[in-house]
């Protein structure tokens, strides 16, 4: 079967899934958001690690359903990142898998914005290169924070971390 691009393969099996907003810190240390907005797109924030400070809204990504509780969450970014998450949220672990093209390991801070509002810049960045060897982050991470917080909720993720409490990311629950 088929799909358009960004369209995920069964919808109707992601329902459990839509709404989560979690927080989540790899074992290297670095600390990401993620809320999954809809069937199709995603919204997060980086907290800390090489890229911290870097947001994103409205991120087309593949969903899928692995089981009740599992879901994977794949996508490539504008600067030529690729990423693949798969979240067990009844046990509250993840895993994540990252490619960072070299021009981002050699140079990550150019990332650090919100990049709704940088789509030309990373773009340019990305078609400059270089893209190989990938630097390809492959970590798992609990999830410290987990809430339900609706579909298409323009709230969940609307500025950066640096506008944030301090509190904000080491919410537990």
């Amino acid at each position: 079967m088929m799909t358009k691009p960004f369209e995920s393969t069964r919808p109707e099996q992601l329902t459990h899934f839509l709404g989560k907003h979690f927080i989540y810190t790899y074992e290297n240390g670095w600390q990401y958001e993620m809320y999954i907005k809809n069937e199709r797109t995603i919204d997060y924030r980086i907290h800390s690690g090489m890229v911290g400070g870097r947001w994103v809204r409205d991120q087309e990504a593949h969903i899928v359903r692995l089981s009740d509780d599992v879901c994977k969450i794949s996508w490539d970014e504008p600067t030529g990142t690729t990423v693949s998450v798969a979240i067990n949220f009844s046990e509250r672990q993840l895993h994540g898998v990252i490619f960072f093209p070299q021009w981002i390991a050699q140079d990550p801070e150019k990332t650090v914005c919100f990049q709704n509002e940088q789509l030309d810049l990373m773009r340019q960045y990305r078609d400059a290169g270089s893209t190989y060897p990938k630097l390809v982050i492959d970590e798992f991470a609990p999830v410290t924070f987990l809430e339900d917080c609706g579909l298409d909720n323009q709230s969940v993720i609307a500025c950066a971390p640096s506008e944030l409490s301090s509190a904000y990311a080491t919410r537990r629950n």
